[in-house]
């Protein structure tokens, strides 16, 4: 029931990438996930939609399940954008992907609650799961397959509350899973 993931991996199939991690190299020690499109590497590193897509390709053409990241900042939220935005960077790693969809799980990350202690309401994470939900139905009869994670600071107190919406099928933790007190209680509201 635990499976080893990465937090990022190269979008290059080959060549000389100082401190890339290669879905080879990823696959070689067994790990069966890798996260692409995470709200830092967009950020922080540049990483564009269509980084993030070659990225999603390079994970499912080794066998490694691209567990795919999207979200608005605070201030695309305040200018009534969020859904334009994840569908956005959805589009283009369904595009990419093509008939392989079904094999990716989407993270819904809204920025402004990561590591903020800011979380966005169930009803707000609902919505925009229902969002991509659509979107993914769209592009696959078996939309209902794909998982769907809530991961905006999720943690022990809201993550019952989450994990009840019917769209959100379980959490990308990240801060609260340093915590194992609090990580059991997530894990618990999951089961």
């Amino acid at each position: 029931r635990i499976a080893l993931a990465a937090q990022d991996v190269s979008e290059h199939a080959v060549g000389a990438f100082t401190g890339e991690t290669s879905v080879e190299m990823l696959r070689d020690f067994g790990a069966r996930y890798t996260l692409v499109g995470h709200s830092e590497r967009r950020q922080y590193h540049g990483e564009t939609d269509a980084v993030v897509a070659a990225k999603a390709q390079r994970a499912l053409a080794v066998g490694i399940t691209p567990i795919v990241c999207v979200g608005e900042t605070l201030q695309e939220r305040e200018a009534g954008e969020t859904q334009n935005v994840v569908k956005r960077q959805l589009a283009a790693v369904v595009q990419a992907v093509g008939h392989c969809v079904t094999e990716l799980v989407v993270a819904y990350e809204p920025v402004w609650a990561i590591g903020t202690g800011r979380t966005a309401s169930p009803e707000q994470a609902q919505e925009v799961h229902a969002v991509l939900r659509a979107q993914l139905a769209a592009a696959t009869t078996q939309a209902d397959s794909i998982a769907l994670l809530y991961g905006g600071s999720m943690n022990a107190a809201n993550a019952a509350q989450l994990l009840a919406q019917p769209d959100i099928d379980g959490g990308l933790v990240g801060g609260a899973a340093l915590k194992a007190a609090d990580f059991l209680q997530i894990i618990a509201a999951a089961d």
